[in-house]
């Protein structure tokens, strides 16, 4: 245990702690640009000229590397101090986001300029990502690890709900290079404050990446609980993506008032995660794994809601469900993960975790595009509302999925 953790024996609630607090600030602040990220890179694509195909490459760019270096992240999450992972990493985000903010605001950005700083975000995000999950668990004990995990996702999500208007005051008004800039600080600012937590690393060890990694593959093959929820997760999480981030908009604009009705429906879901958020402060569920599944289940329900049509009321309440349970299954499975696996594998369990809910999100998207030229849009989403439930339903008939609960 580390001299944070230790110190945090027997408190009543984890802000009690002042390397939590500290980890939760610098969260906080880099949550407010991540928000802003998004949309402003949008307008910075087609502000130099670009269309849907630059626009494609550019998040494909900063989405390859989360795939390739996770597992590298995993390995030296396990094996170096966190805290400085973390202060690396913002450190590395920071600056890319400040080179690109410098090119979008003296009109020298070109979609390779952009995809090249997205290419170093998704490689600091790879190495971060992984270290992340296991900082709670150091910081915490774990009698408070479920609200420690609500409170780390509450100001994720209530940005989330203002964020993405901030952005389109400030890109309507400045330009996408001051959202970018306030991008670009907010990662330098929570570097600093995560290089005064001075974590230890996890456990010293002796032998080398590789033999880490082969050691982090068996340790996961064991679990049948993380292999098989991974699994469902790869279904999941391509069939959700492309629902909703492919097929949402274009059935929105069909059939309802377009950009209006999806920004209203993007809402509702923003607005769920962050009810969700505040739910898990409160619940404390005992069959966390089973939790974590059957909430995760509620992303089907705004695909149903569009692909049946339903009024656009409807389809908001859908979506707000989907986001109170996606973030309860969130906080449950981060909590699972981390009652339930050593300190010392926490790195290389969260990036094959990782690593495997992503793999079929590019394949989910290709597959869903073609069908969507031979169906109707509604036709394809009610498909991918289908996929989501009977693979939960499946994850739910395994029996260790019952064993793993709060300790």
């Amino acid at each position: 245990m580390t001299a944070p953790a230790a110190a945090a024996t027997a408190v009543p609630t984890p802000l009690r702690v002042p390397a939590f607090r500290r980890f939760l600030l610098a969260n906080l602040v880099s949550a407010t640009g991540s928000a802003m990220a998004p949309l402003a890179l949008a307008y910075a694509v087609l502000g130099q000229g670009g269309g849907a195909g630059s626009l494609g490459v550019v998040l494909a760019t900063n989405s390859v590397p989360t795939i390739v270096f996770t597992l590298a992240g995993g390995v030296l999450a396990d094996r170096f101090s966190r805290s400085r992972i973390l202060f690396l990493g913002n450190l590395l985000a920071g600056l890319a986001q400040g080179a690109l903010a410098m090119l979008v605001a003296t009109h020298h950005a070109t979609t390779a300029s952009i995809a090249g700083c997205g290419f170093a975000s998704g490689v600091a995000a790879a190495f971060t990502a992984p270290a992340a999950a296991g900082v709670v668990g150091q910081l915490v004990p774990a009698d408070q690890l479920l609200r420690a995990n609500a409170l780390v996702r509450l100001p994720n999500n209530a940005v989330k709900v203002l964020g993405p208007v901030a952005a389109g005051l400030i890109v309507a008004m400045g330009g996408p290079g001051w959202a970018l800039s306030w991008d670009a600080l907010s990662f330098l600012v929570a570097s600093l404050l995560l290089l005064g937590l001075r974590l230890d690393a996890p456990v010293a060890r002796a032998g080398g990446a590789l033999a880490d990694l082969r050691a982090g593959w068996a340790g996961f093959r064991s679990r049948v609980w993380l292999w098989t929820y991974t699994a469902a997760g790869t279904v999941v999480v391509a069939a959700w993506l492309a629902g909703y981030q492919l097929l949402g908009p274009l059935v929105t604009a069909e059939h309802y008032s377009g950009a209006r009705s999806w920004g209203l429906v993007q809402g509702a879901f923003a607005s769920g995660l962050l009810a969700g958020t505040v739910l898990c402060l409160r619940w404390k569920p005992y069959r966390l794994l089973a939790v974590a599944v059957a909430t995760g289940a509620g992303l089907c329900l705004p695909l149903a809601a569009l692909a049946l049509g339903l009024g656009l009321p409807w389809v908001m309440a859908a979506a707000a469900l989907a986001g109170i349970g996606l973030d309860v299954a969130v906080v449950a499975w981060n909590t699972a993960l981390q009652q339930h696996v050593p300190q010392g594998e926490m790195g290389r369990m969260s990036a094959f975790n990782g690593v495997g809910e992503r793999l079929a999100i590019p394949l989910g998207y290709l597959i869903t595009a073609l069908a969507a030229h031979a169906w109707a849009g509604r036709t394809v989403l009610l498909v991918c509302a289908g996929v989501i439930a009977v693979t939960t339903l499946l994850n739910l008939c395994v029996r260790d999925v019952y064993r793993v609960n709060r300790r």
